[in-house]
């Protein structure tokens, strides 16, 4: 097919001279006839086909079997068949002979034209149009042409296998479900987007394949702009650029469809992060609002109220930033709706959600705000009113008995009382019931108790100011009889600096409530001073014990505050990741060290003790049961005891770490931590001082026994934790104290030895010449050591135990009386092989041992028994 054409436009298909013609197989052929046949537009195919059959070279037999083969072959319309027969003489005249008597054999619908020669072949078909072999000009080249159509069916098969190839992605990508997680969604985004960009680059290659056929095609053109292309050619070339043009439709075509989908993805990808996000923020506002509901306390006390509202504004500080991240994904869900995200169903709950779970939050923060507000206002009102009462308590009892006797002492104690009534009108609780109405919402049953013994106080407190008053009013009208006048007690009191904390720093708080009160001995004192006086000694006693009371319960709250700044301000803070840095390795992993049982004790005071004694204000007499119920729980302080030496060690080393003083810097304390450690040991010392004062404040009263009994139990913890204290303090004992048994007794004795074996003089010696020793009781044996004293201030200033040897029980004999001595008594071993002389501080110190030891005797006889 060498691209010319007939006069009508017919296509001009040649078969050159070939000699094995015959040979060729009849598949091939007709494959070879088919394809020639479809290169053509329709139109010119349908026009018909011209058929030049070169036989010049060729025997007519041949020339006979080739047209035979070809009409019957040939698959497309025929307009005209053209045969050059054979050039040899004999082969052409009988190629005419032949050919007149054989017509009808062809059985073509067209006539077959015998040539004779190219010229006359060049009748039917312009010389342009035919190639040079045939006489013509037409340029063509057979392996061109087949490299072209070749180039050109490849470009075919490339167009089809990748509008095949993309149609299939772009199923497969319709067809893809969406993933439920962001890793997944990513991964299928990424796998996409790897497809596509090789699909993108199969694409680019089959264009650029196309371009360079394109450009094959033109470049006669090109390079010659008179060369004029065959129909063929330009067939080829309108081929090629429908092709491409159909490529680059694909291509459109689908880069419309990936932006699509690739935007679903991406918008599914957001949506997934959206939902991650929002879980995680969910879980989030869940635990904050877990936290938030767990501040239920409304605070016993105004500086409990305005401790809890600092941890309410440093948890709402902190909470800052998950309402802030669960408010930007809010937003980012909103930006979803706006954007016509496909799944906005899916995301307006969650928006919603986000956005009721912030306000529910900030509106629970405010409310607990407010509820904490009107605590504090309450509290500051309750406080008011008891300071107002403890002042009128004190002024009934300061005001000088000798004046008040007179009838101008009496109308001055009237003006002062009256003058102390009017300061009420700010001070006191004036309508019970618009206290509950007021604050209703706060009042607990607690609470309300509180209020309801609050203004219970301040009812007896005018009650006895109206007696005072009444007892007042006789003597400033009348004088009865002559009163011996006795010197007022001085009441200029002096506050000397507190340099350690203990009883001092309790006084000093107790004046900072009560500025005007006096301590209870110096109450007792001008208690005193009044005898034979007409006050009534009941109402004086009464006074005094509300003192007691109220110093109890003021020190006890204070001391509860004290605990929880060293927990939350030290303990707490060597956990606090902020703070890592300034602790040293070696103090690290050590709190429970160093502030051993101290969280024990404090929530053991906090929300049981403290609000136990609260219960018995009105009624100081009885506070011997609210110790007795609680007693069992003191035995916290021997625990807290016992690890006090481990603490001191620790502290000792580490006093001067960064990290303690930046705590102490925060917490603005004077003094350093161990003075807060040593706060529980003079507070179990501090309890048998203020019961003892109780009681003799109480000797007739209910509840007297009681009292007694609590100073009994409590005074035995001190010993208790007293013999602790000391017991850890022995060094050198390679055994185990605890198999031991129970310390029983320990104490300081002047110790002789006199022993069956050893040298004389030894003993001449030890007769005159006693041995300091401190002497440790327990239930097994009994401990010989050396007291050595520690140079130092403070806690460096304890004593330690040095050992020496011990005895066991279970051989130990006891004379009880050595002639010459009432102090001395005598522990002997193994049948007297060893014998000690313990000479004791006091006969009642003897007796209390010797009774001890017989105890332990007698258990051991009757367990041999």
């Amino acid at each position: 097919l060498v691209g010319g054409r007939g006069g009508d436009g017919c296509p001009v298909i040649t078969f050159p001279d070939y000699p094995a013609f015959s040979e060729i197989p009849e598949k091939e052929f007709q494959n070879v006839l088919t394809y020639l046949t479809s290169i053509p537009s329709l139109r010119d195919a349908g026009i018909g086909f011209i058929l030049v059959i070169d036989r010049r070279q060729d025997k007519w037999t041949s020339v006979k079997a080739s047209i035979l083969r070809i009409a019957a072959s040939f698959p497309g319309n025929l307009q005209q068949v053209l045969v050059l027969r054979p050039t040899g003489f004999f082969h052409r005249a009988l190629s005419d002979i032949a050919f007149k008597f054989n017509k009808d054999e062809f059985k073509m619908k067209v006539p077959i034209i015998m040539l004779g020669s190219v010229s006359e072949l060049q009748g039917y078909i312009d010389k342009t149009q035919l190639t040079e072999d045939l006489g013509g000009t037409l340029d063509y080249c057979h392996n061109r042409w087949l490299s072209r159509r070749t180039a050109i069916e490849g470009f075919a098969q490339k167009v089809k296998q990748t509008a095949q190839i993309l149609q299939s992605f772009g199923t497969e990508l319709a067809e893809t479900e969406l993933p439920n997680d962001v890793q997944s969604t990513s991964s299928l985004l990424a796998t996409h987007t790897e497809k596509k960009d090789k699909m993108k680059e199969d694409i680019r290659l089959a264009i650029e394949q196309g371009d360079d056929i394109l450009g094959s095609i033109t470049k006669p053109v090109t390079e010659n702009p008179e060369y004029k292309l065959n129909q063929d050619q330009l067939d080829n070339q309108t081929t090629v650029e429908r092709l491409l043009a159909q490529l680059h439709e694909t291509e459109t075509a689908f880069d419309d469809f990936w932006i699509k989908h690739q935007q679903k993805l991406e918008q599914c990808l957001r949506l997934r992060n959206f939902e991650q996000n929002f879980r995680e923020v969910k879980a989030a506002l869940d635990i904050v609002s877990e936290r938030l509901s767990a501040f239920t306390d409304v605070g016993n006390s105004c500086s409990h109220v305005e401790h809890i509202l600092k941890d309410l504004a440093s948890f709402e500080e902190k909470s800052r930033e998950t309402v802030g991240k669960a408010r930007m994904l809010a937003s980012e869900g909103d930006a979803f709706i706006q954007s016509n995200h496909y799944a906005v169903d899916s995301i307006i709950p969650k928006c919603r959600e986000l956005h009721n779970l912030c306000d529910a939050f900030t509106t629970e923060i405010e409310r607990r705000g407010n509820l904490l507000n009107k605590s504090l206002e309450l509290h500051g009102l309750l406080e008011k009113s008891m300071k107002w009462c403890d002042e009128g308590i004190y002024l009934l009892a300061s005001q000088p008995v000798d004046k008040c006797q007179s009838q101008d002492g009496a109308e001055s104690a009237l003006q002062e009382i009256e003058k102390f009534l009017d300061t009420g009108a700010g001070n006191k609780i004036k309508e019970l019931n618009k206290i509950y109405r007021e604050y209703a919402h706060i009042l607990s049953e607690d609470l309300k108790e509180h209020v309801q013994k609050v203004f219970q106080k301040q009812e007896s407190m005018e009650e006895m100011f109206q007696k005072r008053q009444v007892s007042l009013k006789k003597l400033a009208a009348k004088q009865t009889r002559p009163v011996q006048p006795v010197a007022p007690r001085p009441e200029a009191f002096v506050k000397s600096p507190c340099s350690s904390p203990g009883r001092a720093e309790c006084q000093a708080l107790y004046f900072s409530v009560f500025p005007l009160s006096v301590t209870s001995s110096e109450v007792t004192e001008l208690h005193q001073s009044r005898g034979g006086s007409t006050m009534d000694d009941e109402e004086n006693l009464a006074v005094l014990r509300q003192h007691v009371i109220n110093e109890l319960i003021e020190t006890e709250r204070a001391y509860v505050e004290e605990l929880l700044c060293v927990l939350e301000g030290y303990a707490a803070e060597m956990d606090n990741p902020l703070m890592a840095h300034l602790i040293s390795p070696e103090l690290q992993n050590k709190k429970d060290i160093l502030f051993g049982n101290m969280d024990e004790i404090y929530h053991f005071h906090n929300r049981i003790f403290l609000r136990e004694l609260e219960n018995y204000i009105e009624y100081p007499e009885l506070v011997g049961r609210c110790f007795l119920d609680q007693m069992e729980d003191f035995q916290i302080y021997e625990k807290y005891c016992q690890n006090k030496p481990r603490s001191e060690s620790l502290w000792r080393q580490f006093s001067d770490s960064v990290f303690f003083q930046e705590c102490q810097r925060k917490l603005d304390h004077k003094l350093s931590l161990d003075s807060y450690l040593l706060k529980p040991v003079q507070r179990i010392t501090k309890y048998q001082l203020l019961l003892k004062e109780m009681l003799k404040y109480s000797k007739n009263c209910e509840g007297a026994e009681d009292l007694q009994e609590a100073l009994t139990s409590i005074l035995g913890i001190l010993k208790a934790v007293n013999d602790s204290m000391h017991q850890i303090a022995i060094t050198g004992y390679d055994g185990n104290l605890n198999e031991l048994g129970k310390l029983l007794m320990q104490g300081s004795f002047s110790v002789w030895t006199d022993h069956k074996k050893g040298h004389s003089k030894v003993k001449d010696l030890a007769r005159f010449k006693p041995m300091q020793r401190h002497l440790f009781l327990h239930e097994k044996a009994v401990l010989f050591c050396k007291k050595r004293e520690e140079n130092g201030e403070g806690y460096e200033k304890a004593p330690s135990y040095s050992y020496k040897h011990s005895l066991n029980m279970a051989a130990v004999g006891i004379t009880e009386n050595v002639k010459g001595d009432a102090k001395k008594f005598e522990i002997w071993y193994n049948a007297r092989e060893e014998v000690y002389i313990i000479q004791a501080p006091t006969p009642e110190v003897k007796a209390t041992w010797v009774n001890e030891i017989r105890k332990v005797l007698t258990s051991q006889l009757q367990a041999c028994r």
